[in-house]
């Protein structure tokens, strides 16, 4: 089958960065479907993965953690899904990602595709909403409805592709007065667009920045970039007894700046589930189901910010390129062998 792998860990300029390549077709264990792969989408874990993790003993090593594809056959204890199934999913880290036209993936952290969805538009969804959706309501502990009016949530990177659903999901979903950061002309209108009650520049002094726009303190804080440079502006902008929430990565957090304010730490990983086989694991399998509805209801909707083509080393080098730069915005998808 074909597929996109790298040897070594090389600058997405050298051409042997990304290579395309010919492999043997998977085999899918008890719990795994075989898929299909129709689509993907590229993230910052693939250009973190890729620059960090050197393939052992010469292997070449598949990226990818976003798939939209049909089910091709079902492991021998597979319950939730059948063969021709249209399904869509971030898989696990701890496995080769999905950038191949063949993947097993583990039933319990699939779901099945929005209806009202292509596949490319359905392929930018999964990473980033399980990890939005459990920042959210297990991290942050945000109910849904109206009974946390009155509160207040600082999405710091609202235009990136965890930030694009994490402002649908809590303009939509909850009482939460949103908040959120974007640096360009083009990039406040998106999250505008997406539902943010207000917009500010986070390349300026939050708190600063917050205050301007009559917003003393917040009560949550998703700071979806760059935690280190602007902690000291998130410590100050948080409400006492404030929650931070975290998914990127830090170099060091002085977290004792948080004990004045009693202020409490989250980190959101959503492979945790996968790499863990935690007992609850399926609940990834829910709450994608969950955002397929919502994106059927029109309540939710994609967050496809380039389509790149079809499904290459050229093409993936580019998405690559573009997440690395940090002027991204929404998802990046590719589509087709």
């Amino acid at each position: 089958m074909k597929a996109i792998a790298y040897y070594a860990s090389l600058p997405i300029s050298d051409e042997k960065s990304l290579q395309d390549i010919e492999l043997p077709e998977p085999v899918a264990g008890p719990r795994d479907l075989l898929v299909e792969v129709k689509a993907i989408s590229v993230n910052p874990v693939d250009t973190k993965v890729r620059q960090n993790v050197a393939p052992e003993g010469g292997a070449a090593k598949v990226l990818g953690w976003d798939v939209a594809g049909v089910v091709k056959a079902v492991g021998s204890e597979v319950t939730l899904f059948k063969a021709g199934d249209k399904v869509f999913y971030a898989g696990s880290i701890a496995r080769a990602g999905g950038n191949s036209e063949l993947h097993v993936v583990d039933e319990r952290i699939v779901g099945h595709m929005p209806k009202t969805l292509g596949f490319a538009e359905a392929a930018a969804l999964p990473l980033t909403a399980i990890t939005a959706w459990e920042l959210l309501f297990e991290r942050l502990q945000i109910r849904e409805g109206n009974t946390d009016e009155g509160q207040s949530l600082l999405i710091v990177g609202a235009a990136g592709g965890v930030g694009s659903i994490l402002t649908q999901l809590a303009s939509q979903l909850t009482g939460l007065k949103v908040i959120g950061t974007a640096s360009r002309p083009e990039t406040r209108d998106w999250v505008t667009d997406l539902g943010a009650d207000l917009v500010i520049d986070h390349s300026q002094p939050l708190s600063e920045e917050l205050k301007r726009a009559g917003v003393a303190h917040v009560t949550h804080v998703a700071s979806l970039t760059q935690t280190e440079q602007h902690l000291d502006q998130l410590v100050e902008a948080l409400a006492p007894q404030g929650k931070l929430a975290l998914i990127d990565d830090p170099k060091a957090l002085d977290v004792t700046k948080l004990k004045r304010k009693s202020l409490s730490l989250h980190w959101e990983f959503m492979y945790t589930r996968s790499l863990f086989e935690t007992p609850d694991m399926i609940e990834q399998h829910k709450l994608l189901n969950r955002v397929a509805g919502l994106i059927d209801s029109g309540t939710l909707k994609t967050t496809v910010g380039e389509h790149f083509g079809t499904i290459n080393a050229s093409n993936l080098r580019r998405a690559h390129e573009l997440l690395e730069s940090g002027k991204a915005k929404g998802k990046i998808v590719l589509e087709g062998f």
